[in-house]
């Protein structure tokens, strides 16, 4: 938080949003004692208080605290800092007196040195506002402040004999929340486990930024071997995966911005997204983009600064925003529908990835790439766009050896290239599907499935690309020259599908 030079340059209206009240105003109290300022703070319970010598001023009204200021206002000693908390709620109000009196305020304080600084969880400045208040980003806690709440922690309880190796796990699993949070899933990861627990910490971590609504931790229990085929995207995150240890910075690698992958569903993607988290061994934040736009005035632009400080805070990291192409659809209208909502969002969120420094990976599916503005595809915003198609008859029986075994059967009690040539033009998804539908057809008759039953299955099942040939004939057509192939591309994709009578021999 750079504060103390837009104290310096005399800027006199401030606002810091940020649910850490505590934690901002020990760093604003330090600032202004740093700068030999007076402190004034302000609450509707407390009124208004002199940080300095105590002396607290009755004034529920934050008209009457305005007031107030008029006086030591229009002096040019001491400079004065006024922390103004919730004052937003009061906003909301469009009170006409409370903005031309804060308005009044802000020119009184600029042409003596003073700072108003408004602090609350939320911020939606009034147009009257908007150009008299410069917004603060504030930042999630540092790894070493929350080493300072986790060491308070460990003296507390006292614990002894907590290694190093634990205790920056336990940061790492802690890195995203605030202190508050910190310090409640460090105290449960004590009575739970007496002691420190990573796998606690990160658990909590979960469920915060779950009911957030916004970001969703998703355990990277996925690995490469779980994707069947896709051997060019596998080899390609492979060579990617090293790229995030403190070797690769001290060779002057810079870390990688993300991938992009189109392709139709039930390819793989969603699946590639989670594998790479594994592959990176990093942790995997995922993104519903239809939760970042809200329907009040200025919310969406909030959630996103919300999303990128999180992931920035938990970096290095995977972050999976699945179906892009959905939320960022409306950027291509002309804003008569969202009043240009999303045009904003996606403005603000494609200089993220052309500009972000933090180690934050990127991996984007989305299922109709026409959906997508152009200069979303463009060269630098992604490292690499890969292009799904139909998976051929090798990588089916890859895929099938998978689902087999994934389910507590041996594919050598199957045949699985038979059962990849009986099912050209279905999907990896359709594929499982298939199983499933086997096993449940054998366990209503008491007995393990057979190869009968799969193949039963596959009749009664119509593959999604015999229904949208022609959008796949237009994916395909799209990607040459502009996407690399996934997998390994054979003409097998695009002849009809055989099928195999489940009677014969």
């Amino acid at each position: 938080m750079n504060l103390t030079t837009y104290l310096q340059a005399g800027y006199p209206g401030l606002a810091i949003v940020s649910s850490e009240e505590a934690r901002l105003e020990a760093e604003v109290a330090t600032v202004c004692k740093d700068l030999e300022r007076k402190l004034l703070a302000w609450s509707s319970t407390e009124g208004l208080v002199d940080t300095q010598e105590g002396r607290v001023t009755p004034c529920p009204d934050p008209l009457d605290a305005l007031e107030l200021l008029d006086t030591p206002f229009n002096t040019d000693t001491p400079r004065l800092v006024v922390l103004l908390r919730d004052l937003q709620l009061y906003l909301d109000q469009n009170d006409p007196q409370l903005l031309r009196r804060l308005k009044d305020s802000l020119r009184l304080a600029k042409g003596n040195g003073h700072t108003v600084l408004l602090l609350g969880c939320r911020l939606k400045l009034p147009p009257e506002l908007k150009h008299e208040i410069t917004v603060i980003d504030y930042q999630l806690p540092s790894p070493a402040e929350l080493q300072v709440v986790l060491d308070g922690i460990i003296k507390s309880a006292e614990l002894k004999r907590v290694s190093r190796e634990l205790r920056e796990s336990a940061l790492q699993s802690a890195l995203g929340l605030t202190t508050t949070e910190a310090e409640n899933a460090f105290a449960l990861s004590i009575i739970e486990s007496k002691g420190i627990n990573p796998t606690i910490i990160a658990r909590e971590k979960a469920n915060t930024l779950k009911r957030s609504g916004l970001l969703e931790v998703i355990p990277a229990t996925t690995s490469l071997a779980d994707i069947g085929g896709l051997n060019n995207l596998k080899q390609w995150l492979q060579g990617r995966a090293g790229s995030f240890h403190s070797r690769a910075v001290e060779y002057g690698l810079p870390s990688p911005k993300g991938l992009l992958i189109v392709g139709l569903p039930g390819t793989g993607k969603s699946l590639t997204a989670k594998a790479t988290a594994g592959a990176f061994g990093l942790p995997l934040l995922r993104l519903d983009m239809g939760r970042v736009f809200g329907g009040v005035v200025g919310q969406s632009e909030a959630n996103l600064r919300t999303v990128v400080a999180t992931a920035e805070a938990i970096a290095p990291c995977v972050l999976w925003i699945d179906e892009i192409e959905k939320g960022f659809s409306g950027s291509k209208s002309s804003g008569s529908t969202d009043g240009g909502t999303s045009s904003r969002v996606f403005g603000s969120f494609l200089s993220w990835m052309q500009e972000k420094e933090k180690p934050v990976f990127v991996v984007a599916t989305a299922n109709d790439v026409s959906q997508l503005p152009p200069e979303f595809l463009r060269k630098g915003r992604f490292d690499e766009m890969f292009f799904v198609d139909l998976p051929d008859t090798n990588e089916r029986t890859a895929i099938w050896d998978i689902v087999i075994g994934k389910y507590g059967r041996k594919p050598t009690d199957y045949d699985p290239v038979v059962l990849a040539q009986a099912c050209e033009q279905f999907t990896g998804a359709e594929i499982e599907a298939v199983f499933v539908d086997a096993l449940h057809a054998a366990f209503a008759e008491g007995r393990e499935p057979v190869a009968e039953d799969i193949l039963t299955a596959l009749l009664n099942t119509v593959p999604l690309a015999q229904l949208m040939d022609g959008k796949i004939a237009s994916l395909r057509h799209w990607a040459k020259g502009r996407a690399r192939e996934a997998g390994n591309s054979t003409p097998s994709r695009s002849r009809p599908a055989r099928r195999i009578d489940p009677g014969a021999n």
